[in-house]
C-alpha cells in the first residue's frame, strides 16, 4: 500500500504564506493616488469630481469654501452623502510644502475615501 507523503508540501505552504503575510503590508505603503502624465489627456468621468484645495498659505478649501482642517472629513462625508467611492481632486500650490499636501491627502484617506488623485497643469506648448 502505498501513501503520498503530503508533509513537504504542506511546508512549503506555510512558508510561502508567512512571505506573504509579511511582504503584503510593504506593498500597501502610503497614499495612493491616479498622478496624471504631462502628456497625457484630461480625464473624463461619470460623475463631478470633488475638489480639495491647498494654498499657498495652507488653507484648505472645498470647491471654493475655506475649512478648517479639523471639519475636512465631516463636511467631506455630508457633501458627498457617505458615499466612499467619490473621486475626490487634491490641488497643491506649488510653493507649499510637500507634506502639507501629503497631510490633507491621508487625511481624506483616513476617512474611507479610495479615489484620492493629485490635479497638474499640462505644460505650456513651446516650454
Amino acid at each position: 500500500m502505498s501513501d503520498i507523503n503530503v508533509t513537504p508540501m504542506v511546508d512549503v505552504m506555510l512558508v510561502l504564506l508567512v512571505i506573504f503575510m509579511v511582504a503584503a503590508p510593504l506593498m500597501t505603503v502610503g497614499v495612493e493616488v491616479d498622478l496624471p502624465e504631462t502628456s497625457a489627456a484630461p480625464m473624463t468621468g461619470q460623475d463631478e469630481p470633488l475638489v480639495v484645495s491647498v494654498s499657498r498659505e495652507g488653507t484648505i478649501y472645498i470647491m471654493d469654501s475655506e475649512i478648517a482642517q479639523e471639519t475636512l472629513t465631516e463636511k467631506l462625508d455630508a457633501i458627498t452623502d457617505n458615499k466612499q467611492e467619490t473621486r475626490i481632486f487634491v490641488r497643491g500650490d506649488k510653493a507649499i510644502d510637500y507634506g502639507r499636501v501629503m497631510e490633507v491627502m491621508g487625511l481624506i484617506k483616513d476617512a474611507g475615501f479610495t479615489k484620492v488623485a493629485l490635479i497638474a497643469e499640462l505644460p505650456k506648448k513651446g516650454s
